[in-house]
This record gives structure tokens, C-alpha cells and sequence, in this order.
């Protein structure tokens, strides 16, 4: 049997999303060696798979950026400290060998840290079904929106209540020939100030009502939207966006003896998970009050690397101090 190669490390941060690359910058600035896996090609986790062109309005420093330009600057960040990258590379058993964590990898590849740093975001992820679009995905049908220019001039249909749902008809409503929103309730679970803003630009919002059926041949041309209340209207629609949210699931992670309640990760202050020198940042990490935003991420990062730091080496200092200073 081929021995792995091993890359060796101080830290490995599994997760390449926004929290994995400020981790990796983090990481550097506290003088540590890091190596950054996903399982995904290419940096940036969610942000980069699902909404790279979708603009994002809460975090610190920018009114407005878009996903692709956040994970660009994040990489540039990072790279000041060249952290290794093993992107397309899922993270499988957890072991300890001599005071240090091996990981293996798919390929034959095998990561040697002191320490591990999780930010996974919500793991792998599975669209939630939408049951009148079976079989129509690639003919119409889609999750979410990489390439807004895709949907150009066309009847665009979201379904769902939630933030993405309302982002993708604020982002698609300046190319669209027309966008609809549908949900299945009365209620929404997004922003109020971004349902507002949507209502502002006179998108048709259709509550207590589903999309009930798909039309075309062989592509999508029409959907039917029927009313819980009964009734139902034809709507032209050359795509529509199942904004329906995922099931997450964090795969081999979960056996590596932490613990886990709905598919997170519990921490404490310190972003300490259940094991010695395994700590969780981002999404992923579970504690009381917890707010899911990239901006959290980012303090969770710098939180979990400088406490990393010291359990490296108990005669450092918890706060090094500014990155601006002297």
C-alpha cells in the first residue's frame, strides 16, 4: 500500500470559506504554518459555489460587495503568509499520532497539524427539493444563480421567503424581463428592510400559494402557481430559483469526537471544541446567542487562532497585539 503524502503543518483549517481564509490570514500574523482543505475546487465555500455575483450588505468596511470580489480580497489577504491550499479534497478520519493530528485526504493526501481549526460553514449541502421541479433542473430549474447574465431577459420565478430569495430578485430584477417571487406562506423569514426594498421595486410577491407545476418542452416556458386558498394562475418562466435553503451534513467530521447537536459544532469562549486543540470558527460553531454572519466568522477566527497560539506554546501572548502597530 502507497504511503500518503503528508503536508506538515501548525495548523490546519479545514473550511475555505470567508472564516477559513481570514483564519489562514490570521493564522500567518500569529507566525503559524496553516494549510487550508475543501472539498470544493476552489476557495471561498459557499459564497463562491452558490452566490459569487450576489451582493453582500453586512460586512464591516464595505456598503456593498459583491461574493466573487469578498473572497478575492480574502485570498489576497491571506496569501501575504502563503498558506497551503488542497482544494477538491474532502477531510476523512482523524487521528492522533506522536502529540500531532493526522488527517487524511481524498487523493492520497494526508495533513500533519498541531492543531485544527474547523469552519466548514454547514458542511455538505443538499438542496431542499422542490416537488413540482423533479426533472427539471438543467432544463429551467436551479438552486441558486453563479452567472446572473445566464437569466437575461428572462421570466424568472423565486420560490421562497428567506434572505437568498429576496437577494436573488434584488439582484436579478435589472436584467430580468419580469421576476416573481412565490411563497408558501403569508410570513417571510428574510430581512424586513429587504422585503421592503424588493416591494419598493413593484416585484410581484404571490403569499399562500406554491408553484404547483412545471411547463415546456423541452426547456422550461411556464410554471402554474396555485393558491392555498384555491385558484391557480399560468406564469411565463424561462427559470425559476428553488431558494428553498439546504440540509446540511458534516460528513466524516462527525466522527471525529466532538460534540454535535443539529449539525454543529459546540465550542466555548475560547471557540475550544469537546477535543484538545480542536476548535470550530464560522457557521459550523454552535454556542448560546450565536448569530450566523461573516462578520461573526471573522471574530470567531481571530478568537480561535490566538487561542490556538498559546495552546502551541503557553509563553506566548493571548492578545499579540495590533496588526497595525510597530
Amino acid at each position: 500500500m502507497t504511503s500518503p503524502t503528508i503536508t506538515d503543518v501548525d495548523l490546519l483549517i479545514v473550511g475555505a470559506g470567508p472564516t477559513g481564509l481570514y483564519a489562514a490570514y490570521y493564522a500567518g500574523f500569529r507566525e503559524l504554518t496553516t494549510a487550508v482543505v475543501d472539498s470544493l475546487p476552489e476557495a471561498g465555500g459557499q459564497v463562491t459555489a452558490m452566490y459569487p455575483e450576489k451582493m453582500i450588505y453586512d460586512v464591516a468596511g464595505f456598503p456593498a460587495v459583491r461574493g466573487r470580489d469578498l473572497v478575492q480580497a480574502l485570498v489576497e489577504q491571506a496569501d501575504r503568509w502563503q498558506p497551503t491550499y488542497l482544494l477538491g479534497r474532502r477531510a476523512h478520519a482523524l487521528t492522533e499520532e506522536g502529540g500531532a493530528f493526522v488527517v487524511g485526504l481524498d487523493g492520497g493526501v494526508a495533513v500533519r497539524a498541531k492543531a485544527v481549526l474547523i469552519t466548514a460553514g454547514i458542511g455538505e449541502f443538499t438542496p431542499r427539493p422542490l416537488p413540482a421541479g423533479d426533472g427539471w433542473v438543467g432544463r429551467g430549474m436551479v438552486h441558486f444563480v453563479p452567472e446572473l447574465e445566464v437569466h437575461r431577459g428572462q421570466d424568472v420565478v423565486v420560490v421562497g421567503g428567506g434572505d437568498s430569495a429576496f437577494d436573488w430578485a434584488l439582484a436579478l430584477h435589472p436584467i430580468a424581463r419580469s421576476v416573481t417571487i412565490v411563497h408558501r406562506r403569508a410570513r417571510f423569514r428574510a430581512m424586513p428592510a429587504t422585503v421592503r426594498e424588493v416591494e419598493g421595486l413593484g416585484v410581484p410577491i404571490i403569499t399562500d400559494a406554491e408553484v404547483s407545476a412545471f411547463h415546456g418542452e423541452p426547456d422550461l416556458a411556464a410554471v402554474t402557481v396555485t393558491a392555498k386558498a384555491g385558484g391557480a394562475r399560468r406564469l411565463p418562466a424561462q427559470a425559476v430559483v428553488a431558494a428553498l435553503g439546504f440540509t446540511a451534513d458534516l460528513g466524516p467530521i462527525e466522527s471525529w469526537g466532538l460534540e454535535i447537536a443539529h449539525r454543529s459544532i459546540a465550542v466555548d469562549s475560547t471557540m475550544r471544541t469537546a477535543r484538545d486543540r480542536v476548535y470550530a470558527a464560522g457557521d459550523v460553531a454552535a454556542y448560546s446567542g450565536k448569530v450566523k454572519l461573516i462578520a461573526t466568522g471573522f471574530g470567531e477566527a481571530a478568537t480561535a487562532v490566538n487561542n490556538i497560539a498559546v495552546a502551541l506554546d503557553p509563553a506566548a501572548h493571548l492578545f499579540p497585539g495590533h496588526s497595525s502597530g510597530d
